[in-house]
């Protein structure tokens, strides 16, 4: 079973920035697309970025683009996303997902880790 693990959130102040990494366990996703998601509390799961297994075409959210940077060590895992000028309303629950397309749909993602909270303070 491929289990996902995400880390390095925290608590940061407005302006500051966090990188998350995603690492795979039981299994390998060199070909799979990574996303991340992140949901605050009392909303919905929303796409944040995505990655293919190849490296290319990084898709992001509206509400990120500019400030977020997602990449691949290589092509592979581990998944990294890099958060810089952080606002209080990046706060939330960040998951990271593997699937076969890259999609902002949540529902085509495979393998979801657990979640990490960031909260951005203002």
């Amino acid at each position: 079973q491929v289990h996902l693990v995400e880390s390095g959130g925290g608590l940061v102040q407005a302006g500051g920035s966090l990188r998350l990494s995603c690492a795979a366990s039981g299994g390998t996703l060199s070909n799979y697309v990574m996303g991340w998601f992140r949901q605050a509390p009392g909303k919905e799961r929303e796409f944040v970025a995505a990655i293919r297994g190849s490296g290319g075409s990084p898709l992001y959210a509206d509400s990120v683009k500019g400030r977020f940077t997602i990449s691949r060590d290589n092509f592979k895992n581990p998944v990294y996303l890099q958060m810089n000028s952080l606002k209080a309303e990046d706060t939330a629950v960040y998951y990271c997902a593997a699937g076969n397309s890259r999609t902002v749909v949540p529902g085509a993602y495979t393998y979801w880790g657990q979640g990490i909270q960031v909260t951005v303070s203002s």
